[in-house]
């Protein structure tokens, strides 16, 4: 897949460009409908699949005070669009100036003349430009005099509940709610945060006997706080293991921090990077009597992690 950061770099129009546009944050089961009914398109006219984004999330510059933790942050949302098939990912810088700019001249400026649209893959209730003008109705009616389709996708819904629309405020819902088994049906594939590997206390092997890989989160959303089992992603392999989201308050030290325990795993990982794909939530954080008794029930949250892996990681089961 093609990356391109800068809109002006774009100096010939692609072959039949197929575009969808959108923030793309979690690219959960809803924008692969549109990514894949992209790819579709794209192979019927013999054209260029693309996908347009925007960073950083609009919602972080319009916002006053506030602005959504990212499902995926971007490195993670390039690599799943790049899954999905898609030739070219177009990253437009996101401002304020670019925010007020008028829809008739997105679409004739960037799409039609700089890009060369043969189609426009959009949600049912799509809109761009300066007060979101730029609907459905918008594309259909400019389509007539520059000759692009305009196909509408059809919201996707969760097959086995009561989700009639998968969105990224939903999935920010469940996996604040700490329901990471709920989100994989949502997203297709486990949550997963990333970090860099750093320096911890230096109680989880000295003290308790489960020495932990500490990770600093960046942007993105941190599930409710408790223990989980998780497969961590480091270089090429994947282990299970056990995490602690929260302040370890059996310690009184008042310091939030991301930890894992790789089962199994005694490699030095300080600075790299590794990726926590969260399977079940196996209880809250909750503080102990003493150091022995979290220990005990440290080796009690493995045991019942290493049970839920045996089906989906036999070996490590």
């Amino acid at each position: 897949m093609d990356i391109v950061n800068n809109i002006e770099k774009v100096k010939t129009p692609y072959k039949n460009g197929v575009v969808t546009i959108g923030n793309f944050d979690g690219v959960h089961k809803g924008h692969q409908a549109l990514l894949k009914a992209v790819v579709s398109k794209a192979k019927e006219v013999s054209g260029t699949s693309i996908a347009i984004t925007f960073e950083p999330h609009p919602a972080r510059v319009l916002g006053q005070n506030s602005h959504p933790n990212l499902i995926t942050l971007y490195e993670q949302k390039v690599e799943l669009i790049s899954r999905a098939g898609i030739d070219v990912l177009i990253c437009i810088p996101f401002t304020k100036e670019f925010a007020s700019q008028a829809a008739k001249a997105f679409l004739e400026d960037i799409l039609i003349k700089r890009i060369g649209i043969k189609a426009i893959v959009v949600g049912k209730d799509y809109a761009f430009g300066k007060n979101c003008e730029g609907d459905i109705n918008f594309l259909k009616e400019y389509s007539k005099n520059h000759g692009y389709e305009v196909i509408v996708v059809n919201w996707e819904k969760q097959e086995a509940g009561s989700v009639e629309r998968i969105s990224s405020t939903i999935i920010r819902e469940v996996i604040q709610a700490g329901n990471v088994e709920d989100v994989v049906e949502l997203l297709g594939r486990y949550y997963q945060i990333r970090g860099t590997v750093v320096s911890g206390r230096n109680r989880g092997g000295k003290l308790l006997g489960f020495p932990t890989a500490n990770i600093n989160l960046q942007d993105e959303l941190c599930p409710k706080m408790g223990v989980y089992a998780v497969i961590v992603e480091c270089g090429s392999g994947k282990y299970p293991g056990v995490a602690n989201i929260g302040y370890s308050p059996t310690f009184d030290d008042h310091i939030f921090t991301v930890e894992v325990h790789i089962l199994g795993f005694d490699d030095d990982i300080y600075d790299q990077k590794i990726r926590v794909n969260f399977v079940s939530r196996l209880r809250d954080e909750k503080k102990f009597a003493n150091i022995n008794e979290l220990s005990g029930q440290i080796k009690a949250d493995i045991k019942k992690a290493r049970e839920i892996f045996s089906d989906i990681l036999p070996e490590a089961g």
